[in-house]
């Protein structure tokens, strides 16, 4: 299958925490066009089991396959962990699939070699091992202290971040032991929720500690893939299109703030 210019990128998630990735690359590749799909009714992924994220992600990428996308950015790490290596056999190699953990990945083995490492993810995320499997294949002496965080992404979604609440439920978390007592030099944003609630998280270090979110490495590693390609966009005005597969209202406020302009949603019933 031939691939043009002019096609969209495909991007998906299990709702808004997607849209961290969505915005970066629209800041990166302001003429790319978009078509973004939330799995709002399925939403978190984070606690369904790998079998159920498989059969979401399936379906979306079907969707996102028959829209004409050119490349598919899985931005959830559930899902990343749970369908990436699926997804790449059902596209076969008509369509690039980037996750946001591979990016990651090279981020951290790039900048903190011998280093000790926090993260903080769903329970799915942190189950899987992925993270620690991968960081330690690099053969860099990293090590690798995970921590899930199950009430952040349903607290995001809800809108509570950037108040009281979300103050003491991060800091909660983050005076766990398994963070606190390893003298940790950086921290993984596992799951693409988190940037939201990036400041809280650097505040509650007092600002001296890395934050690491995957949403503008994951921009790069796209842009990357398009140049090698010869499919950036470089001609057509870009168009973003949002499906959700249940509507919600704070859904489409947050991807009208995101973008800086009233977002439509269409509901996909599909799924």
């Amino acid at each position: 299958m031939k691939l043009e210019k002019q096609q969209p990128i495909g991007v998906f998630d299990s709702g808004i925490g997607g849209l961290t990735v969505a915005h970066a690359i629209k800041k990166l590749l302001p003429q790319e066009s978009m078509i973004y799909f939330g799995d709002t009714a399925h939403l978190p992924y984070g606690d369904k089991s790998e079998a159920a994220i498989q059969a979401y992600s399936v379906k979306i990428a079907d969707v996102l396959v028959k829209k004409g996308c050119k490349v598919l950015v899985i931005a959830c790490n559930s899902a990343s962990s749970a369908a990436y290596e699926l997804l790449k056999e059902y596209v076969r190699k008509d369509i690039h699939i980037i996750n946001v953990i591979d990016p990651m990945v090279e981020l951290v083995l790039g900048q903190f070699p011998g280093r000790q490492v926090g993260l903080i993810g769903t329970k799915r995320t942190v189950q899987s091992g992925v993270y620690v499997r991968k960081i330690s294949e690099g053969n860099k002496n990293i090590t690798v202290h995970s921590l899930a965080t199950p009430l952040l992404a349903p607290m995001i979604e809800e809108g509570f971040f950037n108040n009281q609440i979300s103050h003491e439920i991060i800091a909660n978390y983050l005076a766990d032991p398994v963070l606190q007592n390893q003298n940790i030099e950086a921290l993984i944003l596992a799951c693409t929720h988190y940037p939201l609630i990036k400041k809280e998280i650097s505040n509650f270090y007092g600002n001296k500690l890395a934050i690491l979110d995957s949403s503008e490495v994951v921009a790069l590693a796209l842009k990357e893939h398009l140049e090698k390609e010869g499919l950036l966009n470089d001609q057509a005005t870009p168009d973003y299109s949002f499906f959700v597969s249940d509507y919600t209202e704070s859904f489409e406020a947050a991807a009208g703030i995101f973008f800086h302009e009233t977002v439509h949603l269409d509901k996909h019933t599909t799924l």
